[in-house]
């Protein structure tokens, strides 16, 4: 029986007009009993005091049983309420913390903007993307493997499993309540940040066996060497364009949620944040009038992504 949409007060109300209904018809059938004393009909007399009791004792019966399940079900739904109150301000307690820590985080994606975005926003070459970092050739190829060992370096790509809140959800009721859409797309760029930090690790590895040992001016020098880095080159960008756009999705979403207070659970999915677009920065300037009109804590959820500034 499901108490929380009312089917339940229902059983019980209706326990207790039944109830009451017995007890009127009690007191009609005792009305009958006066009349048969008074005209002195014995047999009719027993027979209507044996239905007035049997209706009166169903009568408090009911009632008392409709009373005692509204209490218990109403105390029941007092300890649920404050349970769920609990777990909501600690799971919100817990996106504040994803906040804070992701933040650092996802600022350090700045040193992959550097060599993603030369020349230009950087698009899948799949998806017709032509700027500097795509067509690095030759002696313009061994710079940008320059700057990405130096990113390589600089950025721990295992800092970014810190960005997961189904963690912090999937104990507690409030993935029963969030839109299943919006809970879907929280997974499926969990799933996608891990996937790309993970190929990240395996490319730079793989980057390293391209240029065997070589000085990069010498590698790149040699055309069939050339082309086993440039491979591995684009790889590298596939992934970290893949880890920056869905990292930045990923913070901008829960600034969007934590934004909302406690009343996030009941939130739809909005498309400046959850549609899919073809290049982060097309991502970027759909999101940024509504990022920037969110505020969260001292700032604005744009400014949360430290897009276009100095890491």
């Amino acid at each position: 029986m499901d108490f929380s949409a009312g089917h339940g007060y229902l059983l019980i109300g209706g326990l207790i007009l039944v109830g009451a209904g017995l007890l009127i018809l009690s007191l009609i059938v005792n009305l009958r009993v006066a009349h048969s004393v008074r005209d002195d009909v014995r047999h009719r007399e027993k027979l209507l005091e044996y239905y007035r009791n049997i209706f009166s004792q169903l009568g408090v019966i009911l009632i008392g049983i409709g009373v005692s399940l509204f209490i218990f079900f109403f105390q029941q739904n007092y300890q649920d309420q404050r349970r769920r109150e609990t777990e909501l301000q600690q799971v919100m307690a817990k996106l504040a913390a994803r906040l804070a820590r992701g933040a650092p985080v996802v600022e350090t994606l700045g040193e992959f903007d550097e060599v993603l975005d030369e020349g230009g926003a950087y698009v899948s070459p799949e998806l017709g993307g032509k700027n500097a970092a795509i067509s690095a050739e030759g002696p313009e190829l061994g710079k940008q493997v320059a700057k990405i060992q130096l990113v390589e370096r600089d950025v721990d790509v295992r800092d970014f499993d810190i960005l997961n809140l189904s963690r912090d959800f999937e104990t507690s009721f409030v993935v029963n309540e969030l839109d299943p859409t919006l809970w879907f797309n929280i997974v499926r760029d969990e799933n996608e940040i891990k996937y790309a930090t993970t190929q990240l690790a395996l490319d730079y590895k793989d980057l390293q066996d391209a240029i065997g040992g070589e000085a990069i001016e010498a590698a790149v020098a040699n055309p069939d060497k050339e082309r086993k880095i440039k491979h591995e080159m684009l790889d590298i960008l596939y992934d970290a364009d893949l880890l920056r756009q869905r990292s930045r999705r990923f913070l901008a979403r829960a600034c969007w949620l934590f934004s909302k207070g406690k009343g996030f659970v009941a939130l739809a999915p909005v498309d400046a944040i959850e549609a899919d677009a073809r290049s982060q920065q097309e991502w970027i300037e759909r999101s940024k009038p509504l990022l920037a009109q969110t505020k969260s804590g001292s700032g604005d959820c744009f400014k949360l992504l430290r897009y276009g500034q100095a890491s």
